[in-house]
C-alpha cells in the first residue's frame, strides 16, 4: 500500500521553470555510506517513507553512493511504495572510480562528462531507480576537459526526449553556471552551505538569483558537527568524516568552541544547535532548499523541527557573527578530495569545487 503524505513542510519554487518541491529536503547518501555504515535496506526504506509521511518530497540521491549504485537502488524500492506523482527525485552523473573503497585514493577517481557518458549514465540511473523519468538531474562535478555546452546540451537532448525534467549542477564556478545557463535554463545549483562554509555567499548566490536558479545546499550541519557530531558524540571508525580536516583533533579542538557558541545561541530560541544551524540555511531565502540526511528518525524529525525556529533578520546576523569564517580551523577539502574524501575536486579551484 502507497504512503499517505500528512506532514505540513512548505512548498517552494526552485528556479523559474515551475518546478516545485518541500522547502525541507533529504539527502539520502549516508543511508548506504560515507557517514556510518549501510543502513539495512529495509530500514532505509523506512526513514525514506517517513521522511515522505512528514512531508518530505524531495529525495537526493547520486550514480556513485555506495558500490554499484547501492543508494539508488534503495531510494528506487522506497518509490515503489510512494506515489511518484508526488515526489521529485533528484540524481547525479560525473564522478566514477576504478575500485569502490570508503577511502578511494586520488587516482582512482574520474571525473567525465562526454556526452556519450551522460547518456550511459542516465540510462543506467533509470534502471537502478526503476523510473521513467528524473526530475532534476545533476552534473555532480565539471569535467573541465569538455565544454560545458556540450554536456548541458546533451542533458537538453534528454530534457527533450522526456527522460529528465529539469537540469541541475552541483559545485560549478559562476563562469560555468553562467555559460550552461546559456544553452539551458539550470533549475538548481547544489553546492556546500552552511554556518562553517560560506564561500558562495560572494558569488555563486547572488548569480543564482539573477539567473533565477534555486540553491541546494548539501551539509548543511556541517557534516553532523552542529548536531555533535565530534563534540558531543564521537565520529566512527568507519566514518569518511574520520579524516576530513575539521574533524581532526587539533583543528575539533578549535572548532569545539564555535558548536558552544551556537548551543547557547540555540537555547535562546529554544531549539537544538543542530536545529538553529538548520534554521539559519532554510532561512537564507525562498529559493534556498537544504537537504540533510540522517539514518536515524529522531534527527529527522529534529531536522523537520527547524522549520518552526523563525529567526529575525538581527538573529540571522548575530548566528553567523557567532561563527566567522576565520575561526573555523581546517579546510572543507582533504588534500585535493571533496570534503568526505572520496570525491574528486578538480581544478581549476574556482570550478567543481565538491559536493555531494
Amino acid at each position: 500500500m502507497a504512503a499517505q503524505q500528512s506532514g505540513l513542510i512548505p512548498r517552494v519554487k526552485l528556479g523559474t521553470q515551475g518546478f516545485e518541491v518541500s522547502k525541507l529536503g533529504f539527502g539520502c547518501m549516508g543511508l548506504s555510506w560515507a557517514y556510518n555504515d549501510p543502513v539495512a535496506e529495509e530500514d532505509g526504506v523506512s526513514i525514506i517513507k517517513y521522511a515522505f509521511n512528514k512531508g518530505i518530497t524531495f529525495f537526493d540521491t547520486a550514480d556513485c553512493y555506495g558500490a554499484a549504485g547501492a543508494n539508488e537502488h534503495l531510494v528506487g524500492k522506497a518509490l515503489k511504495e510512494l506515489p511518484r506523482e508526488k515526489i521529485q527525485l533528484a540524481t547525479k552523473f560525473g564522478i566514477t572510480r576504478r575500485e569502490f573503497n570508503q577511502f578511494t585514493a586520488l587516482s582512482d577517481i574520474l571525473v567525465q562528462g562526454s556526452p556519450d557518458y551522460v547518456r550511459s549514465c542516465i540510462e543506467a540511473s533509470l534502471k537502478r531507480l526503476d523510473v521513467e523519468y528524473i526530475d532534476l538531474y545533476y552534473q555532480h562535478r565539471v569535467d573541465t576537459s569538455v565544454p560545458i555546452e556540450d554536456t548541458v546540451g546533451e542533458l537538453k537532448k534528454l530534457v527533450e526526449e522526456g527522460k529528465i525534467k529539469y537540469i541541475g549542477l552541483s559545485e560549478a564556478s559562476p563562469d560555468t553556471i553562467r555559460r550552461a545557463h546559456a544553452v539551458h535554463p539550470i533549475t538548481a545549483v547544489q553546492i556546500e552551505w552552511s554556518l562553517w562554509t560560506r564561500d558562495i555567499e560572494e558569488e555563486i548566490v547572488p548569480l543564482c538569483r539573477e539567473l533565477g536558479i534555486g540553491i541546494v545546499p548539501y551539509g548543511p550541519l556541517g557534516g553532523g558537527f552542529f548536531g555533535g557530531k565530534g563534540v558531543v558524540e564521537s565520529v566512527s571508525a568507519s566514518s569518511s568524516l574520520t579524516i576530513h580536516p575539521r574533524f581532526q583533533a587539533e583543528n575539533l579542538d578549535k572548532n569545539k568552541s564555535i558548536y558552544y557558541r551556537i548551543d547557547s545561541l540555540a537555547k535562546k530560541h529554544q531549539a537544538t544547535p543542530a536545529q538553529l544551524a538548520l534554521a539559519w540555511v532554510l532561512q537564507q531565502g525562498k529559493d534556498v532548499v537544504p537537504i540533510p540526511g540522517t539514518t536515524k528518525i529522531k534527527n529527522l524529525d529534529q531536522n523537520i523541527g527547524a522549520l518552526a525556529v523563525k529567526l529575525s533578520e538581527k538573529d540571522l546576523r548575530e548566528i553567523s557573527e557567532a561563527v566567522p569564517t576565520d575561526d573555523v580551523a581546517g579546510g572543507r577539502h582533504h588534500n585535493g578530495l571533496d570534503h568526505f574524501s572520496w570525491k574528486f575536486a578538480n581544478t581549476p579551484p574556482k570550478d567543481s569545487k565538491i559536493s555531494t
